[in-house]
């Protein structure tokens, strides 16, 4: 019998809704599961159970009354820089100053008016600027999978508290793969949305907040919550009618590209590029057009999106008071003061490699549907590790293939693909169109069919 913790956003919502379970009767049981991973794998901040079973009560009367919302009773969490009315915004750091937010963020918002029960923010390195759980504020997050393994980042507690079963929804945010990597190295289902799909607040180029979930219609039930409006955020899309879980598509006849190369960066490992390759062989079995796509990532691109990304976290690490300076995590400290040196012309010319990888990116994958690629050349690495290569001189090798579709606003998400012989997780990524969101869902609900085989989730014992 399956673990009510276990159960998908969508069988809840049945469950509640033929009244053979109640969200209170669910919320213990995910209570249970986080009691049972938590000590090992330090993915929550700011956990409250208490809390969280209060707003399964009020979720199961307004079942009772015939008054649900939209995602009424269904356990989820939120990444720790998505602000949450009275909860402080630490990004991960000890260098911040803890202080209440005034109100939640939209995608906090969102969900908790579609009735989520909210049981905690989850962790995340510092500033959100690495691929990993290491972070000077939180204790440092594993990977379900492998507790001596990492589960990626930013979005590094999402990731472990999605694969370990505290509860079906997760939201984290990306801005070069913060979504994406986790995901992929957690075996989940993680969207980046197209710029703009999903309201955020503070806005930036680039970044987006999306669904982390174990399934594609999951992830689909949260997108009708997360892409509604809200003025707060003025480089968001405006309102479109999609209807989010029409997730059927023809295969026959679409055109995918098939990118085994980045241009840059680390080498695809075998038993990544073996997964990938099987995957497009199952989706041209089943009439889909693969071709290659060409690689089209420059070390140019990528070490000018560096100098810019340095400075800017130096803009704000540096203006900090010495002693407080000296609590950022040395790595990343490390990694941005080399932004102080960079002149104006250097830093104007990294900024403009945003540009020139959104123009490489859109011409490469114009002449496709879809794109598929691995989500990161290798498997999870170690959980002390910052990176695959722990090196502040070369932070971004492995961000190769997910950087791309954040500068040029395309939607791309990651879903599992398959296991290494080591027992983790490999991704895949499909990346589509500018603003075809719906079309990447779909391509993901198709591949799990494909796929056939479940995730084999980690358990607690």
């Amino acid at each position: 019998m399956t673990d009510l913790a276990d159960l998908s956003a969508a069988e809840m919502l049945a469950a509640y809704a033929g009244g053979s379970l109640s969200p209170v009767a669910v919320t213990e049981a995910v209570i249970a599961r986080i009691e049972a991973w938590e000590p090992r794998l330090a993915a929550l901040y700011a956990y409250d159970p208490e809390g969280a079973l209060a707003q399964a009560a009020a979720s199961e009367a307004r079942w009772r009354n015939g008054q649900a919302l939209a995602l009424d009773g269904v356990p989820c969490t939120i990444k720790e820089n998505i602000a949450t009315k009275g909860t402080p915004v630490p990004l991960g750091t000890a260098a911040r100053v803890l202080a209440p937010a005034a109100e939640d963020a939209p995608p906090a918002a969102r969900l908790r008016e579609a009735g989520c029960v909210i049981l905690a923010k989850t962790t995340m390195p510092d500033y959100g600027m690495l691929s990993s759980g290491l972070s000077s504020f939180h204790k440092l997050a594993r990977n379900p999978f492998d507790l001596t393994k990492n589960p990626g980042g930013s979005s590094a507690g999402a990731a472990a508290a999605g694969a370990a079963g505290y509860g079906p929804l997760h939201v984290g945010t990306d801005i070069g793969g913060s979504i994406r990597l986790p995901a992929g190295w957690c075996g989940l289902v993680g969207l980046k949305p197209s710029f703009g799909r999903v309201p955020i607040d503070p806005s930036y180029w680039g970044r987006a907040a999306g669904p982390m979930t174990r399934t594609v219609t999951d992830a689909a039930l949260m997108m009708q919550e997360l892409s509604k409006p809200d003025a707060r955020d003025g480089m968001s899309l405006p309102p479109h009618d999609i209807d989010w879980l029409a997730l059927d598509i023809e295969l026959k006849g679409v055109r995918l590209g098939l990118q085994m190369e980045a241009g840059i960066g680390l080498a695809v490992e075998p038993q990544v590029r073996a997964a990938i390759e099987a995957a497009a062989k199952a989706f041209a079995a089943a009439g889909a057009i693969v071709e290659p796509a060409q690689a089209f990532l420059t070390r140019e691109m990528l070490d000018g999106l560096d100098d810019f990304w340095r400075q800017r976290a130096w803009a704000d690490i540096g203006t900090l008071p010495e002693a407080t300076r000296e609590k950022v995590l040395p790595y990343i400290l490390a990694w941005a003061q080399r932004g102080a040196d960079l002149s104006g012309d250097r830093v104007y010319r990294g900024m403009s490699q945003m540009l020139a990888i959104r123009e490489a990116a859109l011409k490469a994958s114009a002449p496709f549907d879809f794109v598929l690629s691995p989500v990161s050349p290798v498997p999870s690495f170690s959980a002390e590790l910052a990176s695959p290569l722990h090196d502040p001189e070369r932070p971004f090798e492995h961000i190769v293939f997910t950087v791309a579709a954040n500068m040029s606003d395309q939607p791309s998400i990651s879903v599992h693909a398959g296991m290494t012989r080591e027992g983790l997780p490999i991704g895949l990524q499909i990346t589509g169109r500018r603003f075809d969101d719906l079309g990447v869902l779909r391509m993901a609900r198709a591949w799990e069919v494909l796929r056939g085989v479940e995730v084999p989730w980690p358990l607690a014992g």
